[in-house]
């Protein structure tokens, strides 16, 4: 007769115009798969996404491809199974039913970030360490001088022999990796879980081709843990720079703070740099500042901070040592494309009674 409803309803509810050659290409690949793409806006107020929808827009769906946009209840959405998500974390949907409802798998877009956030954690590091803020701001006033204010050509040291210390070895933390070995620098991971084993090391995640640290290969020590004393056993180990990539959780929030840091900087012995590109509150923000003051750090690049925006008289824009962006270090002109990639993927998987990549762990945030 009618042959019944698709097997899978996919809603798209994404603050993006729809790429209609991939989502031709998922309907071709996947014709038991209703596709449905609604832009919506980009934020966090339901009320706002509630008013791009149209209504019923929930009945029928399954599958939800978004950022930020969630039906109110179980019963606006009674057989959603799966949500995908377009960030890396999961904090947005963590205050939503669907966070404690059993059967629906959350999905994260890890993997998609790697090289964009890496890129930026590497070229915001050379900004500081190559001291070209003051260079450009001697081409702004058309001077041809190395002076620069701050130690000039001669304070300029590669990162050859280095030791950069990486707490969370997730997809970002692996393309950093990548990127710090092949400048010559020795690289130290952190993990919350014990990574013993080969198996337990590698990457089971989504990765874009040619990058990342799939077998886990690059870092030459591991550590690990939540407590203080594990966290401050790694931050003793000599570290020149350190790359924040934990996700928030009850356990990370002003993960580091005064102590630290002067572990970090071996009781002053050192000026170690601190890259930020997780949460901001992962770092007890005013002791982040007094460290920066005082010496106890030598610099710091931001992409996030707390709050967020940062207010306009907080003293991170005018410390000389530190770089702030707006948390625009994932962004870029592959985002969409990556995201439905891993989409696919997770599609693939579900035809084929397979685990999804990518599922958050409840019990741990991510």
């Amino acid at each position: 007769m009618g042959g019944g409803p698709p097997k899978d309803h996919l809603l798209c509810a994404v603050p993006d115009k729809e790429p209609k050659e991939i989502i031709s290409h998922l309907r071709k690949k996947f014709p038991d798969i209703e596709i449905v793409w609604h832009e919506v806006p980009f934020t966090f107020d339901a009320a706002e996404i509630k008013k791009a929808l149209p209504a019923g827009v929930w009945d029928d769906v399954s599958i939800l491809f978004t950022f930020a946009s969630f039906p109110d209840s179980k019963d606006e959405a009674p057989n959603l199974e799966v949500v995908q998500l377009l960030s890396a974390g999961s904090n947005q949907v963590q205050k939503s039913w669907i966070w404690d409802t059993k059967g629906i798998d959350v999905c994260t877009a890890s993997g998609i970030h790697g090289p964009q956030i890496a890129e930026w954690v590497i070229f915001t590091h050379l900004v500081h360490t190559h001291r070209y803020k003051g260079l450009y701001e001697n081409q702004k006033r058309h001077k041809w001088s190395r002076d620069t204010g701050d130690g000039g050509e001669r304070s300029v040291r590669d990162r050859v022999g280095l030791r950069i210390g990486i707490l969370g070895y997730g997809s970002i933390g692996r393309q950093v990796g990548r990127l710090a070995k092949a400048m010559g620098m020795d690289v130290v991971a952190y993990t919350a879980s014990e990574k013993d084993t080969p198996e337990k090391r590698r990457d089971p995640g989504f990765i874009v081709p040619g990058t990342g640290d799939e077998e886990g290969e690059i870092p030459s020590e591991w550590y690990s843990g939540l407590d203080k004393e594990s966290l401050h056993h790694f931050l003793e180990q000599d570290l020149d720079w350190i790359v924040v990539a934990v996700p928030l959780t009850k356990d990370t929030t002003h993960f580091l703070s005064t102590e630290e840091f002067k572990k970090l900087s071996r009781n002053g012995r050192s000026k170690p740099f601190v890259t930020n590109i997780a949460r901001g509150p992962i770092l007890d923000q005013p002791t982040l500042i007094e460290a920066l003051k005082d010496g106890t750090l030598g610099g710091a690049a931001l992409d996030v901070t707390d709050p967020e925006p940062l207010p306009e008289d907080s003293e991170l824009w005018d410390l000389k040592n530190v770089i702030v962006t707006p948390h625009v270090s994932g962004s870029g002109a592959t985002y969409m494309e990556r995201a439905l990639q891993l989409l696919e993927v997770n599609l693939e998987k579900r035809q084929k009674g397979e685990k999804l990549i990518n599922v958050v762990n409840r019990g741990r945030g991510y």
